[in-house]
């Protein structure tokens, strides 16, 4: 019995956990979709053969997990999508956060600095080629 098989039952897990998440990252601010549904597609690769398939031929999924496994390439659509998520996300977060009596300025600051990280990061991603 190799690792793989026999922590399959740990990345079934994993698989089905992250696409939940994701899921719920559709509906609630702040929470990326996309990563939850890229650790689903590499756990599901390893645990589950059906969700893997299915993940791969999902219309909305589908492109953008084939243009990251081929190419770690990001549509320049997804990539404004999530600057402008990121953005409004960055703008409710000035506005709440003073409102807080235990605000301190770290609490601002790092999640600013790590959208501003991610955002860099992914503006250098590659685009997929053209279909």
């Amino acid at each position: 019995m190799t690792l793989r098989s026999r922590f399959r039952w740990a990345w079934w897990l994993l698989a089905y956990l992250s696409l939940g998440i994701g899921i719920v990252g559709i509906v609630v601010p702040g929470l990326p979709t996309t990563v939850f549904v890229l650790i689903a597609t590499y756990a599901a690769a390893r645990g589950s053969d059906r969700l893997h398939a299915w993940l791969l031929a999902h219309p909305r999924f589908g492109p953008v997990i084939v243009d990251w496994q081929a190419h770690g390439a990001v549509s320049r659509r997804a990539k404004w999508a999530a600057t402008w998520t990121m953005l409004a996300c960055a703008g409710v977060l000035l506005l709440v956060m003073p409102l807080f009596a235990a605000h301190r300025g770290w609490m601002t600051a790092l999640p600013l600095a790590c959208m501003a990280v991610v955002a860099g990061w992914l503006w250098r991603r590659p685009e997929p080629p053209g279909r």
